[in-house]
């Protein structure tokens, strides 16, 4: 039994040097996602496993000196915990890639039968493998590959769309701070606006109803300042979530302001055709339908699923030679032969070449015979699998066209608005306060035409933070639609120099 063990263990240890010693390595797939983020948003540098005490060190010096929209995007690409936790979906892939390329174990099988009258037991010893699997490996390594590269796909889509999240929500806290600055100067400006209502009417040149509507103002005024400080703290908060950070958010400084730089002209036959090129999830759904495809070419190779390729060996039983008295034949070899003599004793040979071939060796050979089940249910599944992987690919690509012109719209229009309002309604609102006030102190207009001019004033300049807002979330909007960053979307000379206009300090009046 020993030689016949140790025949089958050497076979088995002979199948495993074949198949090799398989490693996951997946740090050159998390190099590929951030390769296909840089393409797709300009940013170079993003979250790679094992890198942490690192990262920790780079955050820490970007929030050194400040924060702008680029370093935010940075802090969020390195930093977002959920970003972090879609790298380990790559690794996942790539060990179901080296999965995908393994033989399966081998078969080993031992059984001993002892017969009833003692003597040796009946030994079988069998290994066998499915060869089925050489000529299957190719295309399920082939399903897992292109899986693999969907998932990177699909990890560097989510980070383009944390790299847009977080650049919005950046400039979303910057116009909330803004509208909360704005919201103390105009409790400022309601405040004098009370003090001349008084002074007129101590000298007799307004009412008492023109007093208590000016106080009404100052009091809504101080309202919407602690209405503005809390919806900047929840932006800042916001914004400190998307970039993993769980520090104070007010803690946070924000260096940039709202952008005013805007394109002249977009063409969105461009556009469209530059994301049909570029999007990532349009490459995902490209890679879903060759998986489905390579799926049911899977599928047909599985008609057969094993064919097994063995060798078997088999040492037949040897039974004792029982029931023999020894001094019985020695007393009738004695007496026979006339003197002491002892019995007859049979060769081991003869014994072996009466109980038959002592040991059998052979190859073997079994395979799952199709009658059946012929692997008709999971075929038509996976037919019906690519139809749908194609179906989706369609509607990306319908979905895609709408949704840029969609974005390319409101990306002009916004900062079209934007424009309209820091060139013409603004500055007019000033002028017209102004002049309201001076009319007022001069007994030329009445309270009601300074209150009407205040109000426009005030909403002006909400509507043009809004404006501006809209026009800077534009630009990430755009990257994220389109999937390439905003300066590869607008040529340079197409970009509208920084206009030399009145600050928003300066339209204080």
């Amino acid at each position: 039994m020993y030689g016949i063990t140790r025949c089958t263990m050497g076979i088995a240890w002979a199948l495993v040097a074949v198949s090799g010693c398989a490693t996951v390595n997946p740090k050159p797939d998390f190099e590929r996602v951030g390769q296909r983020l840089e393409e797709a948003t300009g940013f170079p540098r993003v979250y790679q496993p094992g890198d942490d005490e690192e990262i920790d060190e780079i955050v820490a010096g970007l929030l050194n000196d400040g924060l702008t929209a680029t370093e935010a995007v940075e802090i969020g690409l390195l930093h977002n915990p959920s970003l972090q936790a879609a790298f380990m979906d790559v690794g996942m892939a790539r060990a179901d890639v080296v999965q995908a390329g393994l033989l399966s174990n081998p078969f080993i099988g031992i059984s001993a039968r002892l017969p009833d009258g003692g003597g040796l037991a009946n030994l079988e010893a069998s290994v066998a493998q499915n060869i089925a699997e050489l000529w299957q490996i190719p295309v399920r390594k082939r399903a897992a590959s292109r899986s693999l590269d969907r998932t990177i796909l699909q990890v560097a889509l989510r980070a383009a769309r944390l790299a847009a999240r977080a650049k919005a929500g950046y400039y979303v806290a910057v116009a909330a701070d803004e509208r909360h600055r704005i919201a103390q100067e105009n409790l400022a400006i309601a405040q004098d606006l009370l003090g001349l209502a008084v002074m007129k009417q101590e000298a007799g040149a307004a009412s008492e109803l023109d007093v208590n509507l000016s106080r009404s103002l100052a009091i809504n005024a101080k309202i919407e300042v602690s209405q503005a400080r809390l919806a900047a703290a929840n932006a800042r908060r916001t914004l400190a979530e998307l970039l993993g950070l769980v520090c104070q958010a007010d803690a946070l400084v924000l260096t940039d302001t709202l952008p005013e730089a805007y394109p002249d002209i977009v063409d969105t036959s461009s556009l469209v055709d530059l994301a049909r090129q570029s999007r990532l999830d349009v490459a995902a759904a490209e890679d879903a339908v060759s998986i489905a495809e390579t799926s049911l070419e899977e599928q047909y190779l599985l008609i057969f699923p094993t064919l097994e390729l063995g060798l078997e060996l088999e040492r037949e039983d040897r039974r004792s030679q029982g029931g023999r008295d020894l001094l019985a034949d020695t007393a009738r070899a004695s007496i026979a032969n006339g003197g002491l003599t002892a019995p007859d004793i049979q060769p081991r040979s003869e014994r072996k070449s009466e109980g038959g071939q002592d040991t059998l060796l052979g190859p073997s050979l079994g395979f799952e015979l199709p009658i059946f089940d012929q692997n008709q249910a999971q075929i038509a599944r996976a037919r019906y699998a690519v139809q749908q992987a194609r179906k989706t690919l369609d509607a990306i690509e319908r979905s895609m066209t709408q949704e840029v012109r969609g974005a390319a719209d409101r990306a002009l229009t916004a900062w079209r608005l934007m424009k309209t309002y820091r060139n013409e309604s603004l500055p007019l609102a000033q002028t017209n306060l102004e002049l309201s006030r001076e009319s007022f102190r001069a007994g030329r207009a009445s309270f009601l035409a300074v209150l009407e001019a205040e109000r426009q004033f005030l909403d002006a300049r909400h509507a043009y933070v809004n404006a501006a807002l809209e026009a800077a979330v534009a630009v990430p909007e755009l990257e994220r639609t389109i999937g390439l960053p905003f300066d590869r979307l607008i040529p340079p000379d197409g970009i509208e120099s920084q206009p030399q206009t009145t600050s928003m300090e300066e339209l204080t009046p």
